[in-house]
C-alpha cells in the first residue's frame, strides 16, 4: 500500500469522475475507482495508472449494501471520499421531468443513488475516514440543487427537473446534517457544483471535465481547519 493519501471516487470510471480521479492522482493520491462495471472500472484505473497515478479500481454499485460492504473490506485506508456517483433518471425533450406526471419509479431509482446511495457509502466509510489524520468528504451536487435560484426567475438554471433537482437539494441538506453531526472531529464535508459539464450525462453539452474537476479537487485537498458544511462552485459559496 502506498503512504500517499487515499481517496474513493463514486462512479469513476468516467466523465467527471475520471477527471477527479485523475487530478487526485497527479497530486500524489492513491486513488481508488469506484465503479459499478467492473471491467469498466478495470480499464479507467489502467489508463491512469498508463498516465502514472497510482490507480485500483474497487466494484462499488451505491445502490447496494452488499457491494458497499464489500468494497468497505477491500479498501481498508482511506483519507478522502467522493461521491459522484449519480444519475438523472429519464428526461423529456429538453432534459425535462414535469412534475405533474412524474413516475414514482423513476423518482424512487433517481433517490436511491443520488442520496440514498450517498448515506450509504459515507457511513460505510466513515469508520476508515476517522482514523485518517485529515479525512475530507465531497459531495457533488449542482446548481440545481439551489432553491434560491430555483425560486428565481431572473436567474437561468435550465429545464425544469424534477426527479433530478430535488435529490441535489437533498443532497445538499445531507451534508449540512453531516457538518453539524461532525463538528468538533477532524472530518471537513462539502456540496461541490462542478457546472455543466460535457459527459454522456449531459449529452456532451457544457464544459470539459477536466476542468469542472477543479472545485471537487479543491475540497477534497482542503488543508485542516478549512471550511465545512459549505456549497461552492469555482466562483465561490452558492445560495442554498
Amino acid at each position: 500500500m502506498s503512504d500517499n493519501k487515499t481517496a474513493l471516487i463514486t462512479g469513476a470510471n468516467k466523465g467527471l469522475g475520471y477527471e477527479i480521479a485523475a487530478g487526485l492522482g497527479a497530486l500524489g493520491y492513491r486513488v481508488l475507482v469506484g465503479a459499478r462495471d467492473r471491467a469498466r472500472g478495470e480499464a479507467a484505473a489502467k489508463t491512469l495508472r498508463a498516465a502514472g497515478v497510482d490507480a485500483r479500481a474497487v466494484p462499488l454499485d451505491v445502490t447496494s449494501d452488499r457491494s458497499v460492504a464489500e468494497a468497505t473490506e477491500l479498501i481498508g485506508r482511506l483519507d478522502v471520499l467522493v461521491n459522484n456517483a449519480g444519475i438523472s433518471g429519464p428526461t423529456g425533450p429538453g432534459w425535462e421531468q414535469d412534475p405533474t406526471v412524474l413516475n414514482l419509479d423513476v423518482v424512487r431509482e433517481v433517490v436511491d443513488t443520488n442520496v440514498y446511495g450517498v448515506i450509504r457509502v459515507t457511513n460505510a466509510m466513515l469508520p476508515l475516514l476517522r482514523r485518517s489524520p485529515s479525512p475530507r468528504i465531497v459531495n457533488v451536487s449542482s446548481s440545481v440543487a439551489s432553491l434560491t435560484w430555483q425560486s428565481d426567475p431572473a436567474i437561468e438554471v435550465g429545464p425544469i427537473m424534477a426527479a433530478y433537482s430535488p435529490t441535489k437539494t437533498y443532497l445538499n441538506a445531507l451534508t449540512v446534517h453531516y457538518a453539524r453531526q461532525l463538528a468538533g472531529t477532524n472530518i471537513l464535508i462539502n456540496a461541490a457544483c462542478p457546472g455543466l459539464v460535457a459527459t454522456d450525462f449531459t449529452g456532451f453539452t457544457g464544459r470539459p471535465a477536466r476542468e469542472a474537476a477543479a472545485t471537487p479537487i479543491r475540497l477534497a485537498t482542503l488543508p485542516d481547519g478549512g471550511p465545512t458544511g459549505t456549497f461552492t462552485n469555482d466562483d465561490g459559496v452558492i445560495p442554498w
